[in-house]
């Protein structure tokens, strides 16, 4: 074999098979049942698929018309375990797992997985899972959701949908899974390390130690390196193999014979029990990472044919050939016929169109059913369920609420109405939140449906994945905006992203509450006082909802609600931790800031449209743009500045994404004065994007602008020294417009 280039896979397979003949079985293979000569046949088509779409992905990419060549080759024995699933199951594949969706198409008539691959490799219009927007393993008819390539990203998303379909049969509702489906999720060893991974596993141990059921299949593909980096040797096995309430199986992805066994025996155990397992697939990579690596750089010439040997291809053709079910000859045949097949189907993918404008690429994050959502808004449950769920009291009939009040009342009005509805997170439930916003929603909905998590931000959002794409509605609970920081990929590259790489043919509606901002009095520092939203405003497509008023609040959550359960939109609820329980706005008991509670029949005249701000006010000399925490603070001083005769009108942004521009441009021109208050940061902060907007449509007045420092948040009366203050605003506002106040006294300047 000396006269083989290191790592020519596809030559190195044709030199063995040629030589192979049939030879008695080796005893040291385990003695597993052997598998039928059709499925061994069907099987060995998937693999060899998988491995010319490698081959191909890289002569595409040579054209420079093909865009993605991490392949699969080494991995093929994944085959054997789609096999031994349904087609029905849940799958959430690695990107190694072309043999897994080849024989998963197989599975279901009528679907080419070589096209739908290929298509996606050339970045076609017409590919079926993204319409061209990524190379992704997914379809819809063949229940594969897309991945991308984030490292470990969709394990706790196979959480939640795992968790979704036990939870969905206790409540009695549907999802898009069979009551009896596997979730099966695939990643490599190196991903295993991932605190993502680490974290929905131990989520699954937690699950299974407590008696929930959980019926979810970890696939670890290893294959000892990841990228550059080995794995140590045995490291899959002695960290997984005795984990409490998760069953480990491993197999060898050489022999078809024993992965479909032991592959088999996994998916009946998870099926049976459902509870979670733990498929170690041993397997080697073949050339390389993608078609950019060059492994001579960090990997022996012998170490790299070693692999060679351990080819899943030969390993199945010997298995053909030893039981006489195909020659060597029939072999290199069929090898070559499916190249030819491949190499066709790549250069009609070639050929087909691409995506050709702004408008095609963000059509699937450009959804806002505005119609549809303002009815679904004004959709509440009957009036029994809703004196079931509130009793004698309704929430229209209490008087005056606080935030904290008028938040808890609608959560229960979703609950009464939704029944898919949840609401979790770290002490949502019987303690009812660490502000209590959820107080007495688990004794009402039940503890099934509002409920405590692991002290884990990925998890959660992860679970709320999860139960979003099976049909349910989850209401998450981030406890404070700091801890989403640990998790926020799983809005960025699961979340947000899925209706783009799916092309909208999956969603996962979702409403994330999140107790938010700065302004508490004597408790915290930075991480219970965090106003870092930047990171949020930059995901495509998500919904943020800043409410500050109680009304708004109500009315806004019901519209996240109807946005998510109508578009399948995404949303974060940004709850400002300092007005939960504020009670009053000019001075002591004038209960200025409390506000009812609106009616059913009165809801859809109280609907607040996405994207659409609220003025209070209406002051000809100065504009005040604001949201949050901000607001409060910016009516107080307007009311003050009446006083020394200067007239504001407060514009309450509510959304920060989308941002309300037309009625930020509208109340600018309304005075030709702006002053923003924005209590974020002045780098990266919404301050920046309301300025931005304003100078993109040709506003030609005077702008001004106060904001937090770029600063965490300290301990003590140090916050008052990095967070707006009302002074601020009011010395500001004084300044743009060139009055000086007639009560000097009323301001520090």
């Amino acid at each position: 074999m000396s006269d083989l280039v290191p790592g020519d896979v596809d030559s190195h397979f044709l030199h063995r098979v040629r030589r192979m003949t049939p030879s008695p079985p080796d005893p040291a293979r385990g003695g597993h049942a052997p598998l039928t000569d059709d499925r061994l046949l069907r099987l060995f088509d998937a693999q060899i698929g998988s491995r010319h779409l490698d081959l191909a992905a890289r002569w595409m990419q040579s054209q420079g018309r093909g865009f993605y060549t991490i392949g699969s080759s080494g991995h093929e024995g994944n085959a054997a375990v789609a096999e031994a699933l349904r087609p029905t199951d849940p799958a959430l594949l690695h990107y190694r797992s072309g043999g897994f969706y080849l024989a998963r198409a197989a599975q279901v008539a009528g679907h080419d997985g070589l096209r739908d691959v290929l298509l996606g490799v050339a970045a076609a219009a017409d590919e079926p899972m993204s319409g061209g927007r990524h190379k992704v393993f997914g379809h819809p008819d063949l229940a594969v959701l897309p991945q991308t390539s984030t490292i470990a990203s969709h394990l706790p998303r196979a959480l939640g949908v795992a968790f979704a379909i036990e939870r969905a049969k206790k409540l009695g509702v549907p999802t898009a899974w069979p009551r009896d489906a596997v979730t099966v999720c695939s990643f490599g060893d190196a991903s295993a390390n991932h605190s993502t991974a680490v974290g929905a596993l131990n989520a699954a141990m937690q699950c299974s130690f407590q008696g929930l059921p959980l019926p979810l299949l970890f696939v670890c593909e290893d294959n000892g390196i990841g990228i550059s980096v080995r794995t140590p040797d045995g490291w899959i096995a002695a960290n997984y193999a005795h984990r409490p309430g998760l069953r480990y199986f491993t197999a060898d992805g050489y022999d078809l014979d024993e992965t479909f066994a032991v592959a088999t025996e996994a998916a009946r155990w998870v099926r049976s029990h459902r509870a979670p397992a733990f498929l170690h697939l041993r397997t080697v990579r073949l050339m390389g990472h993608a078609g950019s690596d060059v492994e001579l750089a960090y990997r022996s010439k012998q170490e790299i044919n070693d692999e060679l040997d351990h080819d899943p291809l030969l390993g199945t053709a010997q298995l053909l050939v030893t039981r006489r079910i195909l020659t060597a000859e029939d072999v290199v045949s069929a090898y070559e016929r499916k190249r030819g097949e491949v190499r066709a189907v790549a250069q009609d993918a070639l050929g087909r169109p691409k995506l050709t404008s702004r408008q095609q690429v963000v059509a699937p994050l450009a959804v806002d059913r505005a119609d549809a959502v303002r009815v679904r808004a004004s959709r509440s449950a009957s009036p029994e369920a809703r004196s079931h769920f509130f009793g004698s009291r309704l929430p229209e009939d209490e008087g005056p609420l606080t935030l904290a009040q008028s938040i808890n009342r609608s959560l229960g009005d979703v609950l009464a109405a939704y029944d898919g509805a949840m609401v979790f997170g770290e002490d949502v439930g019987r303690k009812g939140g660490v502000y209590g916003v959820t107080r007495g929603l688990s004794a009402k909905a039940g503890p099934a449906r509002v409920f405590d998590t692991l002290l884990d931000e990925q998890s959660i959002l992860g679970l709320g994945l999860g139960a979003g794409v099976s049909g349910l509605l989850p209401i998450p609970e981030i406890q404070y905006l700091a801890y989403l920081h640990n998790a926020e990929d799983q809005l960025r590259g699961e979340a947000a992203s899925l209706p783009f790489f799916a092309n909208r043919q999956y969603l996962n509606p979702m409403v994330v509450r999140i107790a938010s901002y700065a302004y508490q009095k004597g408790f915290g520092g930075h991480f219970h006082n965090d106003s870092s939203v930047a990171v949020l405003r930059d995901i495509p497509g998500l919904v943020i909802a800043s409410p500050a008023r109680p009304d708004d609040a109500a009315a806004m959550l019901r519209t996240c609600v109807a946005a998510a359960q109508v578009d399948g939109r995404v949303c974060a609820f940004l709850e400002p931790i300092a007005l939960y329980h504020t009670r009053n706005l000019h001075e002591e008991g004038d209960d200025a800031w409390l506000s009812g509670y609106a009616a059913p029949e009165e809801w859809e005249h109280a609907h607040v449209p996405l994207g659409r701000g609220r003025t209070h006010g209406d002051g000809s000399d100065l504009t005040i743009v604001t949201f949050g925490n901000g607001l409060l603070m910016s009516l107080r001083v307007a009311y003050r500045l009446a006083r020394a005769g200067v007239r504001c009108r407060v514009l309450d942004l509510r959304w920060l994404a989308p941002l309300p521009v037309d009625d930020i441009v509208r109340e600018a021109n309304a005075t030709g004065r702006v002053l923003v208050v924005d209590e974020t940061r002045q780098t990266g902060g919404v301050s920046e994007a309301v300025l931005s907007s304003l100078v993109r449509r040709g506003f030609g007045g005077a702008l001004s602008c106060v904001a937090g420092a770029d600063s965490y948040v300290p301990l003590g009366d140090a916050a008052n020294l990095v967070l707006v203050s009302e002074e601020e605003i009011e010395q500001a506002a004084l300044e743009l417009v060139k009055v000086r106040p007639h009560h000097p006294e009323m301001v520090q300047v």
